[in-house]
């Protein structure tokens, strides 16, 4: 038996298969010839192409699709064009050139070597890399600094400054804002001063460049090594750091200051860098620039210091946290040796001479305190009436003058302003002790002014940060009897009319009027009704008459009803004009109706103790101020000065004056001496919502006010409850003789 094996069948190509149609291939197919065996099965077929590849399209048959020649490059064409012209230029060059490239051209390993000697670039390799490499790092470098444009804009913190406040006597009161600096001009530092802080941290600066190579060569090497950039800058860079970038140590913003700082010491001038960098530098305890360093650690100007206390402010620059004495032994340590080596660099530099250095053997050890504090509590409430009366009279908005950097002398005087405060406060805690309910809602005012208008001092509140309301500046209650010493000048000064068509009758303090109680008012038409029918009448305190009565003797026993009637004679719109001129304002007054005279008007305590204290200035009224000069960085300031008048006649000022001065002896007989110039008036109102007393010793004026009113509820005063004790032992004549003392 035989097994035959089937032969073999053809497999198809797993890539291709050219299947041609039983028809044939077309003519205009493009395919030329197809040669084939006898029997005419394909066996082998040449497929040639004019200009293109076949393929089948959607008919199965094939076609040609021409393919574009690919068109030149700019390059090519450029060396096709310029080629022929620059070879005979180039060529020389080239062939010159052409061995020495080869030589440089480094072979790895070099031929000719052996072992290791083989991996060693020869000389001339060595001097292609580095000059290559320094050609590289050239052009870099010049791109960077062309690349790298000084910022238009400094940071937020190298700008702010902040505002200091001063008390009468020079010593600092308060300041405001969030960064305590005040910028100083160069030549307002001592020359002692500058060179303690160029000996401590750059004694080159006025012939570096702006950057030191061997500085950012080595911060670069400790960044390599530990990650940390510090240490290596100039005066210069460390400005840039401190006014245009950030604190943070990396390599890019060291590069980038380093580019800064090369194109700022083409721009500003040396003294001009260094007076910027001594304005923005961190010097602790809150403090930027040397002018507040100066104040903070020894409570004086940058001018007063000397080169030991420089010494030590320069050392702060490496690190307040480190070298500030006060907050440890280390920190003290670290701050006499660097103190002492900076005194000794300055020798060294020729800045210091030898005999000067040995006068600093002692180190300066500075204040245990900044005494630039800030503001609160009472100094608050004197914060805020200067910063408006600054802006008001300096011509300064409200954005220029939150930048800061003014300092505003004031006119306050800190003993009288200490007194005050604690006369008030001793006040509240009585009355909370005494009338607990009632003194929830208690308030006081007072003010303190001089007769040439100066805000000695005054009483806003208890606490500002928990009560912004000021109860000295506050136009709330009514001026009750504390009013009369007005209606009594209008008198003076304008005469009375008892016809509606005769001349003003003029008067003195000896003229009569009613004084007993419930008298009604009259005019010279008759009684004066009000609007509901009824007459109008005077009330006394206590319901007390006295007769005919002078009007000095009712002025200075505090009779109401001969000044309603004076002020209706004298004429309500003379009897307003005077008060305004003495210094109330025209929005405090009251209407125009017979109670003006007995004290509708709402006038606050510093408006009061201004208009008393005109008739002390025989009757000039200068309006009250408490801003006496203003500074911004040294420079002072344009500022108004306050209008002043004469309000009324000498005379009547006298006048007046002295029935306050009998007033003040009737209700006081032994509160001061015979001679001492004291005078004042107390000050009721018909429904018990605010008690007064107005009152001059030494000639300083000073009104206090005692008034209820709920803050939570509504701006209406309420009844006392006692708050503002007895006849004889009146709680703000209390306050004023504290205030005052001693009357005399």
């Amino acid at each position: 038996m035989q097994l035959k094996v089937p032969p073999p069948q053809p497999t198809a190509d797993e890539t291709m298969q050219l299947r041609v149609p039983e028809d044939g291939i077309p003519a205009k197919s493009g395919i030329s010839s197809i040669s084939g065996n006898s029997d005419d099965s394909p066996d082998e077929a040449e497929i040639s192409e004019a200009s293109g590849t076949a393929s089948s399209d959607s008919s199965g048959t094939l076609s040609r699709r021409r393919r574009k020649a690919p068109r030149p490059s700019p390059a090519a064409r450029l060396v096709a064009v310029l080629g022929p012209r620059l070879a005979p230029v180039l060529g020389p060059v080239a062939a010159h050139l052409a061995p020495h490239l080869r030589r440089l051209r480094p072979h790895y390993p070099r031929p000719g070597r052996t072992g290791w000697q083989r991996w060693i670039p020869s000389w001339r390799q060595t001097l292609g890399g580095f000059l290559a490499s320094l050609g590289l790092s050239t052009l870099f470098l010049a791109v960077a600094y062309a690349a790298t444009d000084i910022p238009d804009d400094l940071n937020t913190y190298a700008t702010q400054q902040d505002n200091v406040y001063f008390w009468a006597d020079g010593t600092p009161m308060a300041r405001t804002g969030w960064v305590q600096r005040q910028a100083m001009p160069l030549e307002e530092v001592p020359e002692d001063v500058r060179w303690a802080v160029l000996a401590a941290e750059n004694e080159s600066f006025y012939s570096d460049p702006g950057i030191s190579v061997k500085g950012i060569t080595r911060a670069l090497l400790r960044t390599l090594g530990s990650g940390d950039t510090q240490g290596g800058s100039t005066i210069t860079q460390q400005y840039v750091k401190n006014v245009y970038l950030n604190q943070d140590q990396t390599l890019s913003r060291k590069f980038t200051e380093a580019m800064i700082a090369l194109k700022l010491d083409n721009r500003m001038s040396k003294d001009e860098i260094l007076e910027s960098y001594l304005n923005t530098s961190w010097f602790g305890r809150g403090t930027y620039g040397i002018q507040r360093a100066a104040q903070a650690y020894y409570g004086k100007d940058v001018s007063e210091l000397d080169a030991s206390e420089a010494a030590f402010l320069a050392s702060l620059l490496k690190g307040a946290g480190l070298y500030d004495p006060t907050l440890s032994a280390a920190n003290k340590e670290r701050a006499v040796e660097r103190w002492s080596w900076t005194l000794d660099r300055m020798v060294a530099i020729g800045k210091l001479s030898p005999q000067e250095r040995a006068r600093y053997r002692t180190f300066p050890a500075p204040l245990k305190s900044n005494p630039l504090y800030d503001t609160g509590e009472q100094s608050d409430y004197l914060v805020e009436l200067v910063a408006q009366y600054t802006k008001k009279n300096a011509h300064l908005s409200d954005k220029d003058f939150d930048l800061g950097g003014y300092q505003i002398y004031t006119t306050f005087e800190k003993d009288r302003e200490a007194k005050l405060t604690e006369a008030v406060t001793k006040a509240r805690t009585q009355a909370k002790a005494d009338h607990p309910k009632a003194a929830k809602a208690a308030h006081y005012g007072a003010a303190s002014i001089a007769p040439d208008g100066r805000i000695l001092a005054v009483y806003g509140g208890p606490d500002h940060r928990k009560q912004g309301y000021n109860e000295s500046n506050a136009t709330t209650v009514p001026a009750g009897s504390a009013f009369l010493p007005f209606v009594y000048a209008a008198g003076l000064e304008h005469g009375v009319r008892k016809t509606r068509d005769g001349e003003p009758t003029p008067i003195s303090g000896e003229t009569l009027y009613n004084g007993d109680d419930e008298v009604p008012v009259t005019t010279p038409e008759g009684p004066y009704w009000d609007r509901s029918g009824r007459k109008v009448a005077a009330r006394n305190d206590g319901g007390r008459s006295y007769g005919q009565i002078s009007l000095h003797q009712a002025l200075a026993l505090s009779v109401n009803t001969p000044f309603m009637q004076l002020g209706m004679d004298t004429g309500l719109e003379n009897v307003r004009a005077t008060a305004e001129a003495a210094g109330l304002l025209s929005s405090s007054i009251g209407a125009q109706v017979p109670t003006l005279s007995t004290g509708s008007s709402t006038p606050s305590a510093i408006r009061m103790a201004s208009g008393y204290a005109t008739f002390v200035a025989d009757g000039v009224h200068v309006e009250p101020y408490s801003v006496r000069r203003v500074t911004h960085n040294g420079h002072k300031i344009a500022l108004d000065k306050p209008p002043t008048r004469r309000a009324m006649d000498t005379g009547t000022a006298r006048e007046v004056q002295s029935a306050l001065t009998d007033a003040f002896r009737a209700a006081h007989p032994d509160a001061a001496p015979a001679d001492a110039e004291t005078a004042g008036k107390v000050g009721t109102t018909e429904n018990d919502t605010a008690a007064w007393y107005v009152g001059s010793a030494e000639k300083v004026t000073t009104a206090v006010v005692v008034y209820r009113i709920d803050l939570n509820k509504s701006l209406e005063p309420l009844p006392l409850q006692g708050l503002d004790g007895t006849g004889t032992d009146s709680v703000p004549y209390g306050i004023w003789s504290r205030a005052m003392s001693p009357l005399g």
